[in-house]
């Protein structure tokens, strides 16, 4: 299946590029000397971006408040600065180009940058000289719009990337503003706001808050990754020791994911969905003969509940979320009973059994087929129809066998 072009959102951005590169150097820079000092700060900020995976929002923040606080700069030390909209996108590029060279060329992320400031900076540009509380009011509504055009555009490139829904990513995205999102707008206003006071000299001084919470959220990264690679390797426990087909935790953990992003789940839910995922075959090791395959879709109900409830125990004396522990345990419950993560992740170890069997007539169509005839009791049907759109999107491809 062709996965959605994010090519209209790089034409947009790389025509307003040529534009106002051609602008600016026709008409010359306009005060090169913020010209300069914010383009080095944003090509620092990408610089020091952290070395992010798909799911962070955003890797550079800041070169993305060095590029807000440009956008929104209307004084410098008292004066006018009058750089307008097409030289703040030239310098923004320039400098994002520059500092994000050493970690490879990124188009999504350069048009983001892009679009971003430039609708930023034309929101600000014609406004800028209104003063009193009506200035505040109107940066404050500058820094809702330019969040959520920002959060738009970033669910629109990651819907290219990966084909899910456009509504699940956008309230995904949404979810995440109160975080480093927030940080980095209210760290571009006040760069702006003492630059307009103080001059340069409010650049290094008012970029130490976001360098540190950069600092902080790197480190929490660097954890998070390292915990869930330690979860990853006590679910291959099951592989290992013959218990479970090869790569049949990792399958269920991203169509689990997956999933449950379609069905609107949040990022802190979606993590514990994923860990359980994971984890809810690690039960089976206390099995004194492997079941085939590992397949626990059709093992007697009692059985079920067994290896349930033994995973949730192994889960609790691993120290992560309780929540993970609920999941696993109530996997062998009647679906009416379970909470949303332990149907997605129940009905989707079913498939990946189910269409992995080499006795299952029809693979992946009659695994999935069968899951719909088990809705009356053991499968969601909302869960079963959300991941038949997760496959009819990604393609019904079946698990290997064996």
């Amino acid at each position: 299946m062709r996965l959605p072009s994010s090519s209209p959102v790089r034409i947009a951005a790389g025509a307003l590029v040529l534009a106002a590169l051609a602008v600016t150097l026709w008409r010359g820079v306009t005060d090169p000397r913020n010209a300069l000092a914010f383009g080095i700060f944003i090509a620092v900020g990408e610089l020091a971006r952290w070395g992010a995976g798909p799911r962070e929002r955003e890797p550079a923040p800041l070169g993305a408040a060095g590029a807000l606080a440009y956008a929104l700069l209307g004084e410098s030390a008292g004066r006018d600065t009058g750089h307008g909209v097409l030289q703040t996108v030239a310098v923004t590029f320039a400098a994002a180009l520059a500092g994000g060279a050493p970690h490879g060329p990124s188009l999504d992320h350069l048009a983001r940058r892009v679009l971003t400031v430039a609708f930023a900076a034309a929101c600000f540009q014609p406004w800028h000289a209104v003063g009193g509380s009506y200035y505040v009011a109107l940066l404050l509504l500058l820094l809702v719009l330019t969040a959520l055009c920002d959060a738009v555009l970033c669910a629109v490139l990651r819907r290219a990337r990966t084909a899910d829904p456009f509504g699940p990513l956008l309230r995904e995205e949404l979810r995440a503003l109160p975080g480093i999102g927030s940080a980095v707008c209210a760290t571009g206003v006040v760069i702006a706001l003492g630059v307009a006071v103080a001059g340069l000299w409010a650049l290094p001084v008012f970029c130490v808050p976001l360098l540190l919470t950069q600092l902080s959220f790197r480190r929490y990264a660097a954890v998070r990754t390292t915990y869930r690679q330690t979860i990853a390797s006590l679910a291959r426990a099951t592989e290992i020791a013959g218990y479970t087909r090869h790569g049949h935790a990792r399958r269920v953990a991203e169509l689990s994911r997956a999933v449950g992003r379609d069905l609107g789940l949040s990022g802190r839910e979606l993590t514990v969905l994923e860990y359980a995922a994971l984890m809810h075959d690690i039960g089976q090791l206390s099995l004194v003969d492997p079941v085939p395959e590992g397949s626990t879709a059709a093992l007697p109900e009692a059985q079920q509940r067994r290896i349930a409830l033994l995973g949730g125990a192994v889960v609790r004396q691993t120290g992560v979320p309780s929540a993970v522990a609920v999941v696993v345990e109530r996997q062998a419950d009647p679906y009416r009973d379970q909470p949303l993560p332990a149907r997605i992740v129940r009905a989707v170890n079913a498939y990946d059994d189910l269409a992995g069997d080499s006795g299952c007539a029809g693979g992946p169509l009659g695994a999935l087929e069968r899951l719909r005839l088990g809705t009356a009791r053991d499968y969601h049907p909302d869960v079963v129809e959300s991941l038949a759109r997760v496959l009819a999107r990604g393609g019904l491809t079946p698990a290997p066998a064996g």
